[in-house]
C-alpha cells in the first residue's frame, strides 16, 4: 500500500486517511489502488464495524484526482474504465463517516458524498470545479448532489464550478454537522463508536435500506425494507436485543 494512503484499525473502527497534504490530497492511480485494497479489508473483516474517511493536514480533505496524472491514460476509454476510488467507497459494506477538513473539490466532493454521514470543519469548502477545465464529474457528482441538495442547488454548483462554504453546505443538507477543525476527528470517532456499538448486521442492513430508498419506487422500497427487517429480526443479535430489553441491560452484539 502506498504511503499516500494511511489505513489504521482501532478496535471496531477503521480509518482511511488520504495522506498527500502537500498536493491537497489529490488522488493518484496508486492511491486509488490502495483505497480499493483498504475497502476490501474492511468488507472482509468481521470485527470492523465503522469506517472513517478523512484527509491529512488542515487545507484539504481531497482536491479530487491529480490532474497531471490524467494525461497518462492512453485513451478516453481507458480513463473511463480505470479503478475509481469513488466506486470503491460506495462498495463499502460498513457504515462510513467522512470527516471533511478543508477543500472537498471534484472527486473529493464525490468521495465525501459516497459516504453515509458527512461532517465538516468550519474551514471546509465544497465544489464541482470540473466545468472550469472543460469536463464534468464522473464519480456520481450529479446524482449525489441532486439527491442531497436539490436540483437547483446542484445545477448552481455543477454549472458554475464555484465553491460553497461549510455553513452553506450545512444549510443545504450536504453535511450533517459543522465543527471547529480541532474537534473534527474526535467528533467523527465519537460517532463511529456509537455506530460500532450497535448491532452490526442491522447497521449494514440500514445502509442497504438507505440505498434502496433513493433508487426504488416508494412501494417497492417499503416492501424491501420489510424484507430486510425480517432478516434482521431472525438474527441472534436481535434476539439478544430483545433479551437485554427484558433484563434491563445493555445488549452485547456479536454479528450473528
Amino acid at each position: 500500500m502506498t504511503e499516500d494512503i494511511q489505513f489504521t484499525i482501532d478496535g471496531a473502527i477503521a480509518t482511511i486517511t488520504l495522506n498527500r497534504p502537500q498536493k491537497l490530497n489529490a488522488v493518484t492511480p496508486e492511491m486509488a489502488d490502495a483505497i480499493v485494497e483498504a475497502v476490501k479489508t474492511c468488507n472482509d473483516s468481521d470485527t470492523i464495524r465503522c469506517v472513517i474517511l478523512t484527509g491529512a493536514g488542515e487545507r484539504a480533505f481531497c482536491a479530487g484526482s491529480d490532474i497531471r496524472e490524467l494525461d497518462t491514460y492512453e485513451t478516453p476509454w481507458q480513463f473511463r474504465n480505470r479503478p475509481d476510488y469513488c466506486d470503491a467507497f460506495r462498495a463499502l459494506l460498513k457504515p462510513t463517516i467522512c470527516a471533511v477538513n478543508g477543500y472537498a473539490f471534484g472527486g473529493g466532493l464525490e468521495t465525501a458524498m459516497s459516504c453515509d454521514i458527512r461532517i465538516a470543519s468550519e474551514n471546509a469548502q465544497f465544489a464541482a470545479p470540473e466545468i472550469k477545465l472543460g469536463w464534468i464529474g464522473g464519480g456520481g457528482m450529479a446524482a449525489h448532489l441532486s439527491h442531497s441538495i436539490g436540483a437547483s442547488n446542484a445545477a448552481l454548483m455543477l454549472m458554475t464550478g464555484d465553491p460553497i462554504s461549510a455553513e452553506r453546505a450545512l444549510q443545504w443538507n450536504l453535511v450533517s454537522e459543522v465543527v471547529p477543525l480541532a474537534e473534527l476527528l474526535p467528533r467523527a470517532r465519537a460517532l463511529a463508536a456509537v455506530i460500532a456499538s450497535r448491532a452490526p448486521i442491522a447497521a449494514e442492513t440500514a445502509k442497504l435500506n438507505l440505498k434502496a430508498a433513493v433508487s426504488m419506487p416508494i412501494e417497492k422500497a417499503i416492501e424491501y425494507e420489510r424484507d430486510l427487517q425480517t432478516i434482521c429480526f431472525a438474527t441472534a443479535d436481535a434476539a439478544e436485543g430483545r433479551l437485554a430489553f427484558r433484563e434491563k441491560r445493555q445488549p452485547v452484539f456479536h454479528r450473528r
